[in-house]
């Protein structure tokens, strides 16, 4: 049985379906969509979800609730969940010069990077699948190819995601249809161990 590891970049998926209006596919079970991508003879024996939390900005309450409430769900399902920080940036109109503070996420790519040349080098997988356009990935791909030449390393795209570099530098490449991200949707009610029951978003339907 080929060992399966995978690796789902957090970001780069949500804004690919967001750029896609696919908002009733945001309550995604990436565990599910992973392993609807497995070929014969492969088994999935690890999904690892990058992202950061939402910081308060004192008007997000709901898109905390919502977030939290979600990487719970891919908790309860057996998804592993990592994360970075947000970064305080200024941000300048070049038009009128208005200046505001706005949030920079930080470090999804480098932990998905050190998780996979990590788990490379424990030997965790023979098929690394990373869930990602992310061109920043592809130095750690082409490294994990590099060092160990019997391992693979396949790249699903998320919608409105693609890199040239990515399908360069990966063993193999693939798009994730619509069709896939509506067959990997949550379950509407999950309980968590302590008894309490998430729900998916009504926004999120």
């Amino acid at each position: 049985m080929t060992r399966v590891v995978a690796y789902s970049d957090g970001f780069n998926l949500y804004f690919g379906l967001k750029q896609s209006r696919f908002k009733r596919y945001y309550w995604l079970d990436v565990a599910a969509l992973a392993r609807s991508l497995l070929k014969p003879g492969q088994q999935l024996l690890a999904t690892h979800y990058f992202s950061a939390r939402i910081r308060d900005n004192g008007r997000n309450v709901a898109d905390q609730k919502r977030q939290k409430d979600y990487l719970e769900a891919l908790a309860v399902q057996g998804v592993r969940c990592q994360f970075g920080h947000y970064l305080e940036k200024q941000r300048k109109c070049l038009v009128c010069h208005a200046t505001w503070q706005d949030y920079e996420e930080k470090m999804t790519d480098v932990n998905i990077a050190i998780q996979l040349m990590t788990d490379a080098f424990d030997d965790v997988f023979d098929v690394a699948l990373v869930i990602s356009g992310d061109s920043d990935l592809t130095t750690p791909i082409r490294r994990v190819r590099e060092r160990f030449p019997a391992k693979r390393v396949i790249v699903a795209f998320p919608p409105q995601r693609h890199s040239k570099a990515l399908k360069q530098h990966a063993n193999g490449y693939l798009a994730i249809s619509e069709n896939k991200l509506r067959a990997s949707q949550l379950p509407d009610r999950l309980i968590k161990p302590d008894g309490y029951v998430l729900t998916r978003p009504d926004t999120w339907r």
